[in-house]
């Protein structure tokens, strides 16, 4: 059920079918030299979207916008701060909290550690907030990469790389712009430096050029399935007292 699509009486029956939302998070930042800015946004959305449809749930409309530390410097990448992400997160939350949803997906399409962090943060202050809230925070790479283990073939792929690659152009093939080199990063152990790109020039971690629509295919299909499957358990999920 997109909530993009939905009219009002569309929005008040929905709610006697499921009381799940799914509340997509993506970014605006570099993809090397090949995958448009919106990447982390369109695979998030479009797997949302398909698991929905397994698995009726509300699909929030997604945001494009997140923290982006370790891109922060190259072309294209916007970051707003970690209050102005948390406070959105948490008026979303409280949000659709007051319109009846009660199972809240907080899914990522972005993996970067201090925004995953800050959606955990939101997540532990919404389950002291509210006593009848069901709540999940999703890495949607790390969940890509767990469904699809058997497909991909680069270790250690990530950003820009294989697996994002194959999915872009599967799901929009037209935005693929060729590709880009192989690459890792390179930033030193435990220090923070200014200038980032420095160490990650292209903006690429891993190896895109292993990647196939054919695989792309594959990755969306598995992580879809994957995904609808952890609805039915989330809703099922009965927390220890």
């Amino acid at each position: 059920m997109l909530i993009t699509d939905m009219t009002m009486p569309e929005f008040i029956a929905g709610l006697k079918e499921s009381q799940t939302i799914f509340l997509p998070f993506g970014s605006t930042e570099e993809h090397g030299q090949h995958l448009p800015l919106d990447t982390d946004t369109m695979q998030v959305y479009a797997t949302v979207k398909a698991a929905a449809e397994t698995h009726k749930s509300f699909v929030a409309p997604p945001v494009h916008y997140g923290i982006c530390r370790s891109t922060s410097e190259h072309p294209g990448t916007i970051t707003i701060s970690s209050d102005t992400f948390r406070a959105l997160v948490r008026d979303l939350v409280r949000g659709y909290y007051g319109q009846g949803l009660r199972n809240f997906i907080l899914i990522s399409g972005h993996a970067g550690k201090t925004h995953i962090g800050a959606l955990i943060e939101v997540g532990e202050e919404m389950l002291k907030e509210f006593s009848d809230i069901r709540l999940a925070v999703i890495n949607e790479y790390d969940f890509c990469y767990k469904a699809g283990r058997e497909v991909i073939e680069v270790a250690g792929d990530s950003h820009a790389g294989e697996v994002e690659t194959a999915r872009i152009q599967y799901l929009f093939p037209d935005l693929v712009k060729g590709t880009s080199e192989r690459e890792f990063p390179d930033f030193p152990d435990y220090i923070l430096v200014r200038n980032k790109q420095a160490y990650w020039s292209g903006g690429v971690w891993g190896d895109p050029g292993f990647a196939s629509q054919e695989k792309g295919e594959k990755l969306c299909r598995l992580t879809a399935a994957a995904l609808a499957e952890f609805v039915v358990e989330f809703e099922k999920f009965a927390e220890r007292g």
